[in-house]
């Protein structure tokens, strides 16, 4: 079957996140119709995540092609460029502090940048409470079985791939609560655990070995002076060779820390503690944090609430598929890597480049096929710079200041 061409096409994006929705404004903007399905009941079902910051050559790149660059602007603080590298005593080593009327990299909160998205979309563009489960197909109906068969799933793989096809035709979407969509071009920007990944490749993200814990901390000029002011206006890194402490301020008054250590992955269960267990959580903590100083010790002992537990997963290096001309994928969903502050901004970038192919292609198989060839060799080599990127974290030695580039996990 021919594929066809995309302002004809049925293009469904998996994930609203800031790939999925960036793909989804640039698409309309060139008059291409596209529905985002997110498995949030609404928009504001759960938090966004922290801060990030959009950098010039990818994340800003896509935000100007949206026509969203100068509202962006407006929302974003650019003095959160400002960057702290500390010692375990809570003494700065180094500081860079951004230049009057630097925006090489300023902070958005996440939440604030997926209303921008959000609010920049036509009506009924997002429809919510849409959990994925799989993408089937070509040939498949609507319940995973074969049209005209009996149902009952995904048949033989040696047929379909790792998850339903490599040729032309549409392809099944199918939902939690049990319905189904059609689509002839899926866009898996759902992230680190993609449903949509299996369509296309068996690959799984690994656990790289080491994991985040984040605290929050509210109201902090007032609440916490001591910590606002160690940390400044931007994000303050403080390791001792083995784990790390990096916190980071967001808008509201508030900061996020980030506790980071190389631990199995189900440390806390191994413990004998839950997730909800914060008193015996932070007394493991400072066990580990002993030494450090009590102004840095704040960033564990007075968060407001509990932890949270952030496991860090990888995609294998380099990550890619055999082309299929109705499925592909964008983000994490394509090539998950340590949070070092460039997935929300390659997200972006690449659905920029594949929402640009698709307006300027002749079908939307021509379209993956151009994204991909671009997208794919920029990951791996993406991947393969920050493969070991979370040592650096940890490393003791007093290196920071300018050119440090690194977030909170997706």
């Amino acid at each position: 079957m021919r594929s066809p061409a995309p302002a004809a096409a049925r293009i469904a994006v998996v994930g609203a996140g800031p790939g999925g929705l960036t793909c989804a404004r640039i698409l309309q903007n060139h008059g291409i119709p596209v529905t985002v399905y997110d498995r949030d009941p609404h928009p504001r079902a759960r938090d966004q995540g922290g801060t990030l910051d959009l950098h010039a050559d990818d994340g800003q790149i896509a935000l100007r092609e949206a026509g969203l660059i100068e509202e962006f602007l407006r929302l974003a603080r650019p003095e959160g460029q400002e960057m702290r590298r500390l010692d375990p005593g809570g003494r700065i080593v180094r500081r860079h502090l951004p230049d009057e009327g630097e925006l090489s990299r300023p902070e958005i909160d996440r939440g604030v940048l997926r209303e921008l998205l959000l609010d920049s979309l036509e009506p009924g563009t997002v429809r919510w409470d849409h959990a994925l489960e799989a993408v089937s197909g070509p040939g498949d109906g609507p319940d995973g079985g074969p049209v005209g068969g009996s149902g009952g799933g995904v048949k033989d793989g040696s047929r379909d791939g790792p998850g339903g096809g490599r040729g032309g035709g549409p392809r099944w979407l199918r939902f939690r609560d049990g319905t189904a969509a059609e689509a002839d071009l899926v866009i898996g920007a759902d992230g680190a655990f993609s449903r949509v990944r299996p369509a296309v490749s068996a690959a799984v993200p690994r656990y790289i070995g080491a994991g985040f814990l984040e605290a929050w901390f509210h109201d902090v000029e007032n609440a916490h002076p001591g910590l606002a002011a160690l940390v400044g206006q931007g994000g303050a890194l403080a390791a001792d060779g083995d784990r790390a402490l990096f916190a980071q301020r967001n808008s509201g008054d508030h900061i996020r820390v980030y506790i980071i250590q190389r631990l199995p992955q189900d440390w806390i269960a191994a413990s004998g503690l839950d997730a909800g267990n914060t008193a015996g959580i932070r007394d493991r903590l400072l066990d580990a944090f002993s030494g450090w100083s009590p102004s840095m010790l704040r960033m564990i002992t007075d968060n407001d609430g509990p932890y949270v537990d952030r496991p860090l997963f990888a995609l294998p290096v380099p990550h890619a598929w055999e082309h299929d001309p109705a499925v592909t994928l964008l983000g994490d969903a394509a090539h998950l890597m340590p949070p070092l502050g460039v997935g929300a901004n390659l997200a972006m970038l690449d659905a920029c480049e594949l929402a640009l192919a698709l307006a300027g292609s002749a079908t939307v198989g021509d379209a993956v096929r151009t994204y991909e060839k671009t997208m794919l060799p920029r990951a791996a080599e993406t991947a393969r710079f920050l493969e070991n990127g979370i040592e650096g974290l940890l490393e003791l030695e007093e290196d920071g200041g300018e050119g440090i580039g690194f977030g909170p996990p997706v």
